[in-house]
């Protein structure tokens, strides 16, 4: 099952911090493609770099995953 909140949670986090896509990858090591996927719903994370979106933007995992609406 695909989780579509995550994608949206990643655009709506890395524009309110004002980050292009590029950016993104380049602060946290995960391929620019990899960030492009997710946002369009085509690919979710694995486990590693859920936890290190999650840690880049001060956030929880459960955050990104839509299972909580609180940071």
């Amino acid at each position: 099952m695909k989780n579509h909140v995550f994608g949206e949670r990643l655009i709506e986090l890395r524009t309110k911090n004002k980050l292009s896509q590029r950016d993104l990858a380049d602060d946290t090591s995960i391929p620019q493609s990899s960030i492009a996927h997710w946002e369009r719903r085509r690919q979710e994370p694995d486990l590693d770099k859920l936890i290190t979106i999650a840690d880049f933007f001060d956030v929880t995992t459960d955050y990104l995953l839509g299972r909580t609406d609180t940071y």
